[in-house]
Formats: C-alpha cells, structure tokens, sequence
C-alpha cells in the first residue's frame, strides 16, 4: 500500500483540470459525439467492447472519449463500470452456427457451401492514405449506395446471404468432422468458470484460458500467434473459416421452461484448423484452435485461435519448448489493463525505497573505494557487501 499524497492536491486539481481542456482541443473545432465515435471508428469501439468484457457500445464510445482515443485506458474505465452492474442470470451458449453472416471467409475451400462472403473489411485495399477523407463529403449518403443498418455500423448483407432466405452457411470444421477428419468439437455438462469473479489458478481449463484471451491484449496476442508461426510452438494452421455477423443472445428462463431471446449481438469467430499426426490409439486428424471477438475483431480473434492452440500441447501430448505453449506465462501477461496498471505504478512515489537504494550503493562505492586502494571498513573484508546488502523488498515497500 502506498501512502496518500496530500501536499500536491491544488496541483492535482489543477492537472484535472488541464487534461479536460487538452481532452477538449481546440474550441473552435467542432466536438467530437459519442455517435461519430460509434458509427466511425466502430473497430475501436469493437476493441474497448471486446478486452473491456461488456458489450455496449455507447459506453465504450464514451470511455474512448473521456481517454482521449487511448484504448487501454478506455478499456479500464470499461471494466471499472462493469463491477457496478447488477447480474441477474447467464446467457445460453452462442449459436454461431446460426448466425447472421455479414462476412465469411475460409482458407481451406474456394467453392464451399453458402460461399464466401468478403464483406466489410482492408483486406483488398492498397495501404495508400486517402487525402480525398481529409475533408467531409459534400453528402452523407454512401457513395456505394449501400443500406447501412446503424445498429452495428456495417452494412446489410446482400439478399441471397441472409438468413432470412433460408441460406445455410455450414461450418467448414462441421464438413471435415462427418468424415472424422478432424478432432469433434467439445462438448462439456460441467460447470464454465467465470474468470470476472474466480482468481485465475494454474493449471486452467480450456474454459478459463479462452476467457483470459478473449479480454487479452490485442498486441500480445497476435505477438504470441505470430511467434507460433515463425517455429517458436510449431503451429502453422489454415484459417478454417472466418465469420463475422450477428448472434441472438438467450437465457433459460425457469419460469417459462425455455429459453427466452434477449437481443443480438455481433461477433467475430475463428477456427483456425491444425495438423495432428496421431498417436498408437488415435488415427491422425485435424485439430483445432478457436477465437470470438465481440463486434468486427478478425485479428484478434485468429490471434486468439493460434495462441489457444498452441496452448493446448500438453493435452495434445506435445513438447512443451515455446513461450506461447506455457499457459502459466500467456495468461498471467496477456490483460493489459493488469500490465499498464503494474507499469504505470513505477510513477507512484518510491522515496524510500529509492533512498535505501542510494544508501547502499554509497555504501558499495566506499567499499569498492577502500577495497581498491587495499585497505578495509570497519573489519569488512575487501570487496565483501555490507550487511543488508540485498535490495530488501520486504521492508524498503513496506516502508512506502
């Protein structure tokens, strides 16, 4: 625990008061709203939903502008609001195999069933900066003429890709698992841990695991992915399939006997699809990794796939050699609100640590003087640390 800085309230008060105004800008230029934050930078949005575990995008809308577009700190203020929600039950499993696709790719299959649906997305654009956006468009009207539905800012399938005319979308893992190509999908009657209201214990289960990478940093993620690919956890999958859409949202309700909708929301779902030689009992097949991202999230969701599969080496009967393959590790690191506040914490005050600190290494220097110069301190041998020599943890923070 750290003392209380008293002395410095007027200062404090006054650094409010300047981050307000520097929140603000320029007087002149118009206030951004929290609408033109939804509607345009939806994926930072998406981001501050998907690592801040709640799906609201006002509120996350108007954590990116009280943090003044700093992602983590709106993150924070996400989580922060959340411990002050009343919970009133849990949701039934997610059908993604019901959704409604707005976008569907896969690696594996040109010509699958449904077709691939490219959607919203930088995929096929050329990295060039567009100076024709640096000014408003004379209309607000799309220039593709595309019938926008503003409830999840993207845009309306195309009619033979909704679901509303009956067109399947099957999932590409579900095709290889009826010809027993690939390991079945889990299925489990025991009880989901709920990483929000029970410490993380290692070993985790899967359930606890995809938990901490769904709230996990975007960037650590896809730094973990990325080092499987490059030999560190020997994973190089194919991008099974990709889907992006919305979801309905159901709760059992015990009065009724059956599970009532309470509203949809849009996610994004990678199953990333991994070879597997088999071993003396089991014939090889495919095996899988598995990401969902709330809202438009394609990067971190196959991050999130890559990462899960590599943490799966011991159940796989895998060598265990690469960081991303040591639960322990990933998941004690990957929650960035964790990490910036453990960073951050180095700005509090340390005046007595640092002072021991200063002590000591006085104390050395005279040591190493004397020893140097091939006489002694008081009896000390030469070169020999004074006692307390360590940097003392214990008493130097509990001192603070």
């Amino acid at each position: 625990m750290y003392v209380a800085v008293k002395g410095g309230e007027r200062a404090i008060e006054n650094a409010h008061a300047l981050l307000a105004a520097v929140r603000r800008g320029d007087p002149s230029v118009p206030e951004l709203g929290i609408d033109q934050i939804s509607e345009q930078l939806a994926l930072a949005v998406d981001r501050v939903m998907s690592e801040g575990s709640l799906y609201d995008r006002e509120l996350a809308a108007l954590a990116i502008k009280q943090a003044r577009g700093d992602l983590i700190e709106a993150i924070f203020l996400v989580r922060a609001y959340r411990t002050t929600l009343p919970r009133f039950g849990i949701a039934a499993p997610l059908d993604t195999a019901a959704m409604d696709i707005r976008r569907r790719i896969s690696a594996t299959f040109k010509d699958l069933p449904g077709g691939q649906v490219l959607g919203p997305t930088f995929d096929y654009t050329h990295r060039l900066l567009d100076h024709g956006r640096a000014e408003p468009p004379p209309s607000a009207k799309s220039k593709s003429g595309v019938d926008f539905d503003h409830s999840i800012n993207e845009p309306k399938p195309a009619p033979t890709a909704q679901r509303g005319g009956k067109k399947a979308f099957p999932r590409v893992t579900d095709l290889l698992a009826n010809d027993d190509l690939i390991e079945p999908s889990p299925t489990s009657e025991a009880r989901t841990g709920d990483l929000t209201r029970e410490p993380l214990s290692f070993p985790a289960g899967r359930d606890m695991r995809l938990q901490n990478l769904a709230r996990g940093d975007e960037g650590f993620l896809l730094a973990l992915g990325y080092s499987t690919q490059r030999g560190y956890g020997r994973t190089h999958p194919f991008a099974g399939e990709i889907r992006f859409g919305e979801v309905e949202v159901e709760m059992f309700a015990e009065e009724v006997g059956f599970a009532v909708p309470l509203g949809r929301v849009a996610v994004t779902e990678c199953q990333s699809i991994n070879q597997f030689r088999g071993t003396a009992t089991q014939a090889p097949r495919f095996t899988r990794g598995y990401g969902l991202a709330f809202g438009q999230g394609e990067r971190k969701a196959m991050a999130m796939a890559l990462v899960d599969r590599a943490l799966r080496a011991q159940e796989l009967g895998e060598e265990i050699k690469a960081p991303a393959q040591d639960q322990e590790f990933v998941l004690s690191h990957s929650d960035n609100v964790q990490a910036m506040g453990f960073v951050e914490h180095l700005k509090l005050p340390h005046y007595v640590d640092f002072q021991a600190e200063l002590g000591l290494v006085r104390r050395l220097r005279e040591t190493f003087a004397v020893a140097s110069s091939g006489g002694a301190i008081g009896g000390d041998a030469p070169g020999s640390s004074p006692s307390g020599g360590g940097r003392g943890f214990g008493s130097a923070e509990a001192a603070e």
